[in-house]
């Protein structure tokens, strides 16, 4: 797949975007909620090994296809890794009409102000011409939002569009991905403000740009369709947020034109014990329901 056709399949496919991008402090858990035990590996490299094997299961399963997933979000280490022929995870999933998108943040700084930025990352810029050699189509970068404070919040949305303008600059098409924590008793007020504020920022992007926006589930539903709506906006994501599969597809039902990118809610049933057959068959029942959820409102 081309850029453009890859874009065109992001803004107007019917489907979501699968997270398969856990990155080295949410690696343990996976593996634990996937049936591997801390004591089956020892050290980064066994770490991730494991969670690359887990990976590719997904990818080469049949059930994880174009008929229903648009792309799929990975790590650094998936999209430097190989499937079983030698192919790397970023062709295989073009060849099955996928569209690869690369996590690039590297993690969160101390909170402040209510929020926790993205930490500084000088060496971004390679990471993004990395990534566009190999054949990725965008990126994702996430930031998070602790509580109701307008100061915090603003200082997310313009950090998370200052690195955006770069993501641009190297053509690669940013997904911003500022999180309010759905245990934040003003999640509400949270929410209000950071949609200002992301409108705020998309005014100020140059004609003819767009970027994505990955954003939790709202209080209230649709409240981030201006966002959907907006021409600057190529596609609005949901991430689940620690809501369970049951609980994310609910609520992503009722906001209209918002698609899935989930993580947990789509890997929560899988575990390492089951044979192929039993592992797509979880697999399969877990894409149809957010891919039902993800169309309800289109």
């Amino acid at each position: 797949m081309q850029s453009q056709e890859m874009a065109a399949k992001i803004a107007n496919g019917h489907g979501f975007i699968a997270a398969l991008d856990q990155s080295g402090g949410s690696t343990p858990k996976a593996l634990r909620g996937y049936g591997v035990d801390d004591s089956e590996w020892s050290g980064d490299e066994e770490m991730f090994a494991k969670i690359h094997e887990m990976r590719c299961r997904i990818i080469n399963s049949p059930s994880f296809n174009a008929d229903k997933i648009l792309g799929a979000i990975l790590f650094e280490k998936t999209m430097d890794g190989c499937v079983a022929d030698g192919t790397s995870v970023p062709d295989k999933l073009k060849s099955r009409g996928i569209v690869p998108f690369l996590k690039v943040d590297k993690g969160l700084q101390e909170e402040a102000s209510g929020v926790q930025l993205m930490k500084p990352d000088p060496a971004l810029g390679a990471m993004l011409e990395k990534g566009k050699a190999a054949g990725i189509f965008g990126t994702k970068m996430r930031s998070v939002i602790q509580s109701a404070n307008a100061a915090g919040i603003a200082a997310i949305a313009k950090q998370q569009f200052e690195v955006g303008r770069q993501i641009l600059s190297h053509g690669l098409m940013p997904i911003i991905e500022p999180e309010v924590n759905i245990q934040a008793a003003d999640r509400a007020q949270s929410e209000a403000i950071l949609l200002s504020e992301i409108l705020k920022a998309l005014d100020s992007l140059p004609g003819g740009e767009q970027v994505m926006l990955k954003l939790s589930l709202p209080v209230e539903a649709n409240l981030y369709k201006p966002l959907v709506d907006h021409p600057k906006v190529l596609r609005v994501v949901a991430l689940s947020g620690g809501f369970s599969r049951a609980e994310a597809c609910e609520k992503l039902a009722r906001n209209a034109g918002m698609i899935a990118s989930f993580s947990r809610a789509l890997l929560s049933d899988l575990r390492v014990t089951m044979d192929d057959a039993e592992f797509d068959a979880a697999l399969g029942v877990a894409i149809d329901e957010i891919y039902d959820a993800s169309i309800a409102g289109q």
